[in-house]
């Protein structure tokens, strides 16, 4: 049986296309047909996690189970008339949805690399997607639950392996209904001018930057061993290959679900011309950072805030930036580097905050102009770059790796 990474080969997208032509005909014509498209799913999910990656097909299942049913007993409780809504029940089922998760992200780090039998692809995506959906259900913005809707948000192929991450409501919503045909032909318009944009950010710029011209700096780098002119190109070019390479990935996604009628949210809005490290999070991978945002950020703070853990709300909020960050830095993985680019990012929203609330205060005195804006984005821009280097992993492998 045929195997594909997402969004991978040409074959892919031919298979793809002709998958939703039929879908795609309806959508014009008035009529969604939930059927057809859980044919299609069904097929594409066995070509991401069929044939020789089937072991991972069976840990999807398994995992689906799991998480499907933990969700739906905590909703049967959250919704009962008489239900205490008690915190306890909330977090066992909060830490109940990660453990899946933390088991596949930990085993590498305790048995010499190897990956756990339970992982698959898009493990940590749907994750955050179960863990949003316990969390907004306790907090009464979810009001039912159905299952079969519930597990077609998970699988839903176009966005299960890397995101970006929707929505539960936003995502029903635009399942449960059939846009106009004037809102379709636009959703058609903009999701082609996507995949191709996505085509020449991800087959195009991002072999330029990552396989044509990463492995020349990378190794000019290493033979200068230190601080060098190629270190600083190895830092601008690997941020070049992240950026369009995932970036490329993300419209593929947003493309394909515009084609299927579903308006998933983007995922990047023009990174690198943000003017400080918050803007750039507001623009970076938006949808793991607003969830880090509303499912942790915020959750911290108003948990710090109600216990009177810190008398100032600028300790907590920075503190809160701390965690957060450190906590994103751990999903990525448990090397040094990952946790030490958390930490970075973490360190400096509390320094964007600081230099905002002085700026705030000294208005008349700290010139704002073009040239200002200017040189905030160039600065913004080179702290990022920076962080990127450090989550290449690059030094980790210049520095300390063994050599022959």
């Amino acid at each position: 049986m045929m195997s594909f990474d997402p969004y991978g080969n040409p074959t892919y997208f031919i298979l793809l296309f002709v998958a939703l032509l039929p879908l795609m005909i309806g959508l014009l014509y008035g009529r969604r047909s939930h059927i057809y498209e859980s044919v299609i799913s069904f097929v594409f999910l066995m070509l991401t996690f069929g044939g020789i990656k089937w072991h991972t097909g069976i840990a999807l299942i398994i995992y689906l189970i799991y998480q499907i049913t933990l969700v739906w007993l905590y909703s049967r409780y959250r919704q009962r008339p008489d239900t205490p809504n008690k915190g306890w029940i909330f977090v066992v089922s909060v830490i109940l949805a990660i453990i899946p998760l933390a088991v596949v992200k930990i085993t590498p780090a305790v048995h010499h690399g190897a990956s756990s039998i339970i992982g698959f692809l898009g493990i940590s995506y749907l994750t955050f997607k179960v863990v949003q959906t316990i969390m907004e259900t306790r907090d009464g913005t979810i009001k039912e639950f159905h299952p079969i809707l519930f597990g077609q948000f998970l699988l839903f192929f176009p966005t299960i392996s890397s995101g970006p991450i929707d929505r539960y409501r936003r995502f029903i919503k635009d399942y449960d209904s059939v846009p106009t045909r004037t809102k379709y032909l636009e959703l058609v318009e903009k999701g082609v001018r996507y995949i191709f944009l996505g085509f020449f950010y991800k087959f195009i710029l991002a072999y330029i930057f990552g396989t044509v011209m990463l492995p020349t700096v990378e190794h000019a780098a290493l033979q200068a061993h230190g601080l060098s002119w190629a270190l600083l190109g190895v830092m601008y070019t690997y941020s070049m290959d992240l950026f369009f390479d995932f970036a490329g990935y993300s419209l593929f996604a947003v493309g394909v679900s515009y084609l299927m009628g579903i308006e998933t949210p983007m995922n990047f809005n023009q990174p690198f011309k943000s003017k400080n490290i918050k803007d750039f999070w507001n623009r970076w991978h938006m949808t793991l950072s607003f969830w880090f945002r509303d499912f942790i950020y915020m959750r911290l703070v108003f948990f710090m805030m109600k216990h009177k853990v810190f008398k100032s709300r600028i300790t907590t909020a920075n503190v809160c930036y701390v965690i957060n960050m450190l906590i994103m830095g751990f999903w990525h993985g448990e090397t040094w580097y990952y946790i030490a680019y958390g930490l970075f990012h973490g360190l400096a929203m509390v320094v964007n905050d600081a230099w905002l609330r002085y700026k705030k205060k000294h208005q008349a005195q700290i010139p704002h102009n073009k040239f200002t804006e200017g040189f905030a984005i160039f600065l913004t821009f080179n702290v990022v770059c920076l962080s990127f280097l450090l989550f290449s992993g690059f030094l980790d492998t210049m520095f300390f790796a063994a050599r022959p």
